[in-house]
């Protein structure tokens, strides 16, 4: 038997005398799509929600490629065969681009074709541009902060990294970390997402450099220690050790023009 309650709501009342809310079909109803007999969550459009660590795992490896330079500068690919090598769907390798893009990693021209961002000395400048208005102001406050045993962790940390040059990923991955954590305790949660969209952005050019560096110290072409990378971390530390707001300023400026020096240099070389 069927009766309105004070709000219009039916009221369904059945024979035990018990009653419920009816209420539409739809409003109950969760989207979904059926596979397998399961129900999928999907969005308002109907996509299915991927799961984010799908997301996060497709990110990190296009974006290992790209720093690699596994995938070139200016080089286009297919989504789906990206997919395919990734073990994963089309829709977070989508999904995974579009945050890159946004790091200035990859150009996605819709209804034509995604490719890997060219380089450019104006990119590059305009990149340690703006880490000089950043990085030296945080590291005034940062170099108070920081503890001992933390400066102490991560000079072990780039020695283990030292110890295996046959992995230039773990060579640059302990480099961004020595950053965050010298600048991070100063740091807004803005901040440090934007400083690491920078230093992603950035280590595709110091790569370059620095292969070239080593390339040329092989040749016998140079044999400055104060451009490896090895020194400039090492003067990073030691002013973070010293506890002067002033030093560490002065030290984090010296390493972006460190940084876009040799850079620079693999540019003027390929001009």
């Amino acid at each position: 038997m069927r009766r309105r309650n004070h709000s219009g709501v039916p009221v369904v009342e059945s024979s035990e005398g018990h009653h419920s809310e009816s209420r539409p079909d739809h409003a109950t109803e969760m989207p979904g799509r059926s596979v397998g007999g399961l129900m999928t969550p999907t969005n308002v459009f109907g996509d299915p929600f991927d799961e984010p660590s799908f997301v996060d795992r497709a990110t990190t490896e296009i974006r290992r490629a790209i720093l690699s330079g596994q995938l070139r500068p200016g080089q286009v690919f297919s989504l789906r065969n990206l997919a395919a090598k990734l073990g994963v769907s089309f829709i977070p390798v989508r999904e995974a681009l579009r945050g890159l893009e946004r790091e200035g990693l990859v150009v996605i021209r819709p209804g034509r074709s995604t490719s890997v961002a060219p380089l450019s000395s104006d990119d590059l400048r305009s990149l340690c541009l703006v880490r000089r208005r950043i990085e030296p102001e945080l590291a005034t406050s940062a170099c108070l902060l920081i503890s001992s045993d933390d400066l102490n962790e991560h000079e072990l940390r780039l020695e283990r990294a030292r110890q295996k040059p046959n992995q230039p990923q773990d060579r640059y991955e302990a480099h961004r970390e020595l950053l965050r954590a010298l600048l991070g305790p100063a740091a807004t949660t803005w901040e440090l997402r934007l400083l690491q969209m920078l230093w992603h952005a950035t280590e595709r050019y110091l790569r370059l450099g620095l292969d070239y560096l080593d390339h040329a110290v092989t040749q016998g072409r140079t044999d400055d220690p104060a451009d490896t990378l090895e020194a400039a971390q090492a003067d990073l530390i030691c002013a973070f050790h010293g506890r002067d707001p002033r030093e560490a300023k002065a030290a984090m400026l010296r390493h972006v023009d460190w940084a876009e020096h040799i850079a620079g240099q693999r540019m003027t070389a390929s001009v």
